[in-house]
């Protein structure tokens, strides 16, 4: 059952949304947007344009967008750390950097066995401080969203970097094309997602206390193009971007409901002083929309 932007596939799904609150276009101008991450500090939402290579920063209280950041690596996925610090991931540099509170870039990782990264994609910080991102080759397969290159690792890995030393740890390197991942609310799950025409899924690992991951399984199966980024909200549902709109699943693997967006998506986030505000990014546009659940607390 549809009832305006939402497609209703689950009884559940119900809780999770008003049906007077309307799927809202925020910005657009853009030729691929990416990215979003929301500073709850400056009420605002910062997100990449990566073809344009610029980082455009929402203002929350005023509704405006500007540029954040000209050029900005290629930038692609970014998040926030527990210090309120933004991480991104940079095609163009083929690394991971961190903004410090006085504006100082900070290298996190670029080098795995002293060959360069690939093209970091996207990233989630854990509460014990150790850093996750993917690094598949999207960034050096063309000069669109980076410099064209070959990879110097032949592979594309999903990376821990150590809390306290920085050191690069592949926790897989059996994906195709590795794209989002993120933490069940209580950490003991990992999510990943291969993009790839070939997969276009997404699996689940247990995580141990030590950072390695085990048991590998397909979650999901992507019923509309591929998943690309996602979030969690505090009852451990999954929202996915997919080319139709996001897709909401519940920790189960029922597909619940969706909420359709006229551009393909690209990624999600929570935001808001709540945490109740999906942000979406699309093609060339940002989009949000109130929810009447929470996103799960990553900062």
């Amino acid at each position: 059952m549809s009832l305006g932007p939402y497609e209703v596939l689950d009884e559940r799904f119900r809780a999770c949304f008003n049906r007077t609150a309307q799927l809202e276009r925020l910005w657009t101008g853009a030729r691929w947007t990416e990215g979003p991450a929301y500073l709850p500090a400056a009420r605002s939402l910062l997100f990449s344009d990566i073809p344009n290579d610029r980082m455009l920063r929402y203002d929350e209280c005023d509704g405006h967008v500007s540029v954040f950041r000209q050029p900005c690596g290629y930038a692609n996925g970014h998040t926030v750390d527990r210090e309120g610090r933004l991480v991104s991931c940079e095609h163009g540099g083929r690394r991971v950097a961190r903004t410090e509170h006085d504006g100082r870039i900070t290298v996190l990782a670029e080098h795995y066995q002293g060959k360069r990264l690939n093209s970091p994609n996207d990233v989630v910080v854990k509460s014990d401080g150790s850093i996750w991102f993917t690094d598949p080759p999207f960034g050096i397969l063309s000069d669109y969203e980076g410099h064209k290159a070959e990879s110097e690792l032949g592979k594309n890995y999903v990376f821990r970097a150590d809390a306290l030393n920085g050191t690069l740890i592949p926790v897989a390197d059996d994906f195709v094309r590795p794209n989002g991942l993120a933490f069940s609310p209580d950490e003991r799950r990992l999510y990943i997602v291969d993009s790839h025409p070939s997969q276009r899924n997404m699996r689940v690992y247990d995580v141990a206390e030590d950072g390695t991951i085990s048991r590998p399984r397909v979650f999901a199966t992507c019923t509309a193009g591929r998943f690309d980024g996602f979030r969690l909200d505090e009852a451990g549902r999954i929202w996915t971007s997919t080319d139709e709109g996001v897709h909401c699943y519940d920790p189960d693997g029922t597909l619940l409901g969706k909420i359709l967006v006229p551009e393909i998506l690209s990624n999600v986030c929570f935001g808001g002083p709540k945490r109740n505000r999906l942000f979406i990014t699309a093609t060339t546009s940002l989009y949000a929309v109130m929810l009447t659940i929470n996103g799960a607390k990553t900062f």
